[in-house]
Order: structure tokens, then C-alpha cells, then sequence
């Protein structure tokens, strides 16, 4: 049987994923046959998993990504413009977020952007960096709370200290002096240190216009544009084809 103390130590320790590993080997009897040093491995293995699952799973509950994404269901038989090799690529050990690019996911509405976008930072969690996803009204609310309560400064921080940076529907409406602003600012903090992915139903063309001043805008865009991969989606939207209308089914 298992040495009570001990366990209670290792768990005081926060060893979770060793006292779970002896356990099993107590129910193993071909155990025995290892040695000392073959079990104890077998134990630091297993402590090792455990605390890596436990911080994914933290960075995972941080990031508030959109739905349950990964890249491995992405869908690439429907007709979206979806180039599996640079996806594939882009999520092949997340060299992007190593090298603080940027990503932006273009298209109509439903085609999947987010989900996309989310894939791509749930895969950067998996690889050890932080994420944060907001959708862009979202985001401009935080800002105006922050600057009304006081909390600027700490808001823009944190958001500077994030390895991935999901900004979900850019660009859908005209930003206001203060808002231009701090997106001024998030982009300059990030630029050349971390990575931050757009989605947006609006070409790179028309974002100028939707900031509004050019001297801004301008800038907003030299610090986004100059090191982003571009997936750029087209077709219908797949919401309608998972609920097409009601006189098409009954059809």
C-alpha cells in the first residue's frame, strides 16, 4: 500500500501528476520489473505531462477564444479559397508568434473567419504562447471603460503582454478620435514583439478610411500590414448552408 505521508507531502508539493502516477503503478504488477531509476522516470514523466496540461488548460480558459477551434477541423473540402498548405504551415509549431507576425483572416460574413482565427490561437496556446481573443466592438468598450474608470495605462499593458492578440470583425464601423488612438497605441506596443490576428469583412484597402485620420491611420497600418500573412476566404456563408431556409427543406 501506498505511504499515506508521503502522499500527502507530494501532494502538499503540488506533485498531482506523481501521486497519480503511483497510484497506477501500484496497480501494476509488472512494475516490479523495472528499476529504480525506470519507475522514478516514469514518475517525473508523468509530473512533467500533468503540469504542462494544467498551464495549457489555464492559457486556454485566458484566451476566451470563440467556440471549441483547432486546426485539425478545419474544413478544407468546401469552397472558401482555404490554402491547406499555408495554414498548415502557419500552425506547423506556430513559428509566426516567434517571429511577432501578424495574421490577417479576410472574407464575407459566415465563411469562417473566426473560427480560423481561433484555430490558428489555439494552436499557439498549444505551443506554450498566451492568447486573448475580442471581438473589435468588445474591445473598443474596454477601452472607453479603462479611460473612463482610470485604468488606461494597466489595460493597455496587459493587452501588450499577450503573445497572440485575436481582434475579431476590424474594421466594421469608423473608429472615434480617443479609440484610433489606443489602437495607435496597442499596435505600437506589439509591433516587432508580438503577434496579433485580424479578421474582417472589409479588404486592407478600405481599413484607412475606417480609422479616419490619415496621419493615424497611417501609422496604424505600417505596424500591421509590413509582416502579416494574409488568408484571404470567399463563398457563401456556411451558416446558411447548416440552416438553409425553411421552403428549401422542404424541398
Amino acid at each position: 500500500m501506498l505511504n499515506q505521508p508521503m502522499m500527502e507531502k507530494l501532494v502538499a508539493m503540488r506533485l498531482q501528476g506523481m501521486v497519480e502516477a503511483l497510484k497506477t503503478q501500484e496497480q501494476d504488477r509488472a512494475i516490479n520489473e523495472l528499476s529504480f531509476l525506470e519507475r522514478l522516470g516514469l514518475l517525473v514523466d508523468q509530473q512533467w505531462s500533468w503540469r504542462e496540461n494544467q498551464a495549457l488548460a489555464r492559457r486556454l480558459k485566458a484566451a476566451k477564444l470563440r467556440g471549441p477551434a483547432c486546426v485539425e477541423d478545419i474544413d478544407y473540402r468546401t469552397a472558401r479559397g482555404l490554402d491547406k498548405t499555408v495554414v498548415r504551415a502557419l500552425a506547423k509549431e506556430s513559428a509566426w508568434v516567434r517571429n511577432h507576425e501578424n495574421i490577417f483572416v479576410l472574407g464575407p460574413t459566415g465563411v469562417g473567419k473566426s473560427f480560423i482565427a481561433s484555430a490558428l490561437a489555439q494552436k499557439a496556446c498549444r505551443d506554450g504562447y498566451a492568447a486573448l481573443y475580442l471581438r473589435a466592438a468588445a474591445l473598443l468598450r474596454e477601452l472607453a471603460l479603462a479611460r473612463a474608470d482610470g485604468s488606461l495605462r494597466h489595460f493597455l499593458a496587459r493587452l501588450g503582454r499577450i503573445d497572440v492578440l485575436v481582434i475579431d470583425d476590424w474594421a466594421m464601423a469608423p473608429l472615434n478620435e480617443n479609440e484610433r488612438r489606443e489602437v495607435w497605441e496597442i499596435c505600437e506596443d506589439r509591433y516587432q514583439t508580438r503577434s496579433t490576428i485580424l479578421t474582417s469583412q472589409l479588404p486592407i484597402s478600405r481599413w484607412h478610411e475606417q480609422i479616419g485620420d490619415p496621419t493615424i491611420a497611417d501609422g496604424i497600418l505600417d505596424r500591421l500590414v509590413h509582416n502579416a500573412h494574409r488568408i484571404e476566404m470567399r463563398g457563401e456563408s456556411m451558416r446558411k448552408k447548416r440552416n438553409p431556409p425553411q421552403d428549401e427543406k422542404k424541398e
